[in-house]
């Protein structure tokens, strides 16, 4: 970074933020919330300790900031889809590809929720932001189970939040247990063929669960 760039970034606080909390994100899901050391982080965003701490008061704050920022991203990804404009079946498959395929981008995500699950949510907790933010696509399944069932595609009166959890299941599995899996089973879940069966399959459960009585 010359001087003059980085003298730009210090007059545009946003920015500056924004780079604490991409090289922050990267730091917290590889060593964990103990683990994680906002030297380092200081260091590699040509920032100080005591100017994070001005940004986001603890290492804490940081670390639930950057919890904040990884929700607040696959919720944008769900709001830009405009479900509303598909028929149900086909809005359901595209939220579920789109979380099958942000979960595969972003394993830091899935690593970050997994630490947050260690500490018993007890720093999730703490923010109405992430609560408010995942309302939204509870309201969005809800909205598509609803026409479903008007439009008789769906048989089953499904609880959003339950189907909200099988898409979240199978997507995060496949991220968090990746190595363990592929190591007992010798199976490389990466390979193109094998994402895009296990994209349809996820997506055929949910439909078929959707389509049976109660």
């Amino acid at each position: 970074m010359t001087d003059s760039s980085a003298s730009a970034r210090k007059n545009d606080p946003q920015r500056t933020q924004e780079d604490i909390l991409v090289v922050a994100t990267e730091e917290f899901s590889t060593h964990g919330l103990a683990g994680a050391r906002v030297d380092a982080i200081a260091e590699r965003t040509r920032t100080s300790k005591r100017m994070i701490y001005y940004y986001f008061g603890s290492k804490e704050g940081l670390y639930l900031a950057v919890l904040e920022r990884s929700y607040r991203k696959i919720r944008t990804l769900e709001a830009d889809l405009e479900l509303t404009n598909l028929p149900p079946e086909a809005a359901l498959r595209t939220l579920i590809s789109t979380t099958f395929n942000h979960d595969e981008a972003n394993p830091d995500f899935v690593r970050l929720v997994s630490i947050e699950n260690i500490h018993h949510a007890a720093h999730m907790l703490r923010s109405e932001a992430i609560r408010d933010l995942n309302v939204s696509v509870i309201e969005t399944i809800a909205g598509i189970l609803k026409r479903g069932i008007r439009d008789n595609v769906f048989r089953r009166n499904a609880d959003p939040i339950d189907v909200h959890m099988m898409i979240s299941a199978f997507c995060f599995f496949r991220v968090s247990n990746r190595y363990t899996f592929g190591t007992i089973f010798r199976r490389d879940l990466s390979k193109p063929e094998t994402m895009e069966r296990h994209r349809n399959m996820i997506a055929d459960a949910v439909l078929g669960y959707l389509k049976t009585s109660e």
